[in-house]
């Protein structure tokens, strides 16, 4: 099956009668990509299903306010990158506690041993990155597992390339930092 265009998505969504056909269509194009942008700032799979489930629904209750100034991904992209921004502030606030203190749980005993398995480096790289402000965290995210280019990341967050870059470079460093100072633990 060949991907649908954004232009087919949206003129479906627009035509009396194929609202829903292209709401369905745009849903399948994107969910993944949102489920999984989502989740590598939020990490809990429950959170992120609900983050997901009303991110479509302000994109359904906006689609019709949408000018096509932008690309319809770009535009996906900044409701969902806004959206669970906004849900991370909130839950800070609600529970007056850092972001970080609400990842603790992820932390895993100590391992003794030389080798290390590829769930333990992932662990770490999120552990490393939920230490990350979170805009450095979007940014870190939509670079390095999204493979955004820094010209889309500056649509969507609306910032310039170059403070992106910046943001990505000192992102990288910490996390490359924090990942270190894991590993050094657990070998302890």
């Amino acid at each position: 099956m060949t991907e649908v265009s954004n232009e087919k998505i949206l003129t479906l969504f627009k035509t009396p009668g194929q609202k829903e056909k292209g709401f369905s269509l745009l849903v399948k194009k994107y969910e993944k990509q949102i489920y999984w942008h989502v989740r590598h700032m939020v990490v809990v799979h429950e959170d992120t299903d609900d983050l997901v489930q009303d991110i479509f629904l302000k994109i359904w209750k906006n689609l019709k306010k949408f000018k096509g100034n932008s690309d319809l991904y770009t535009w996906i992209y900044r409701i969902a990158t806004n959206e669970t921004l906004s849900y991370i502030n909130k839950k800070k606030k609600k529970y007056f506690s850092s972001i970080e203190e609400n990842f603790e749980s992820l932390s895993a005993t100590p391992t003794h041993t030389d080798s290390i398995s590829g769930e333990e480096i992932e662990k770490h790289l999120q552990n490393a990155m939920n230490t990350l402000p979170p805009q450095q965290r979007t940014v870190f995210e939509l670079k390095y597992f999204q493979e955004m280019k820094y010209e889309d990341m500056a649509k969507v967050l609306k910032v310039t390339t170059g403070a992106l870059k910046a943001s990505y470079h000192h992102a990288v460093k910490k996390i490359k930092d924090n990942v270190q100072i894991e590993l050094n633990l657990n070998n302890e």
